[in-house]
């Protein structure tokens, strides 16, 4: 499922992030840039040691911020980490927070020339986001970002599992 924002294309596909071919990829972090499970294991095994090496570097991460590395072995050159909201009740700035780390993940590309990137649904594993809330905030700060910033030409959302996926789906058609 395909978007045009401007110049830009928001893309919508079920599948596995660390088989990307965008130039980077943005990964669910922790605060202390460790490698933790779902998508940070997936892009940390996939991406081999180097990723580690350059987050232990950086040191930490804090929630609503990004910060880049390498991509390491990964078909992507760079990995974005970014640090979404632990979801408590939807009132404790857990929006706001999201709404950052999609945002900042961005203003990194930006900055980097970086012209494609994917990113996976922040905040809705472990972290208990719930999901079509999740998807308004996240679809609704990429368009956002978009509209201004042509330079960036593809934004993917790579969402594991038909649920999530769907969400999306619905998400997107009902912000237009």
């Amino acid at each position: 499922m395909q978007v045009k924002i401007g110049h830009s294309v928001l893309e919508l596909v079920e599948g596995d992030i660390t088989q990307q071919d965008t130039e980077a990829l943005v990964n669910a972090a922790n605060e202390q840039l460790r490698v933790g499970g779902g998508v940070d294991g997936a892009i940390n095994r996939a991406g081999g040691p180097k990723i580690q090496e350059e987050a232990h570097k950086i040191g930490r991460c804090p929630t609503g911020q990004a910060v880049i590395t390498t991509g390491g072995n990964l078909k992507a050159r760079y990995v974005i980490h970014t640090v979404g909201p632990i979801y408590r009740d939807g009132h404790s700035g857990e929006p706001e927070l999201l709404a950052s780390a999609y945002r900042e993940s961005l203003k990194i590309a930006s900055a980097q020339g970086i012209k494609s990137l994917a990113f996976p649904s922040l905040s809705t594993g472990v972290y208990g986001y719930p999901v079509a809330d999740a998807a308004r905030v996240a679809l609704g700060t990429v368009k956002d970002y978009l509209a201004q910033h042509p330079e960036i030409e593809l934004v993917r959302f790579v969402l594991f599992g038909k649920p999530t996926f769907e969400a999306f789906a619905a998400a997107l058609q009902e912000i237009g």
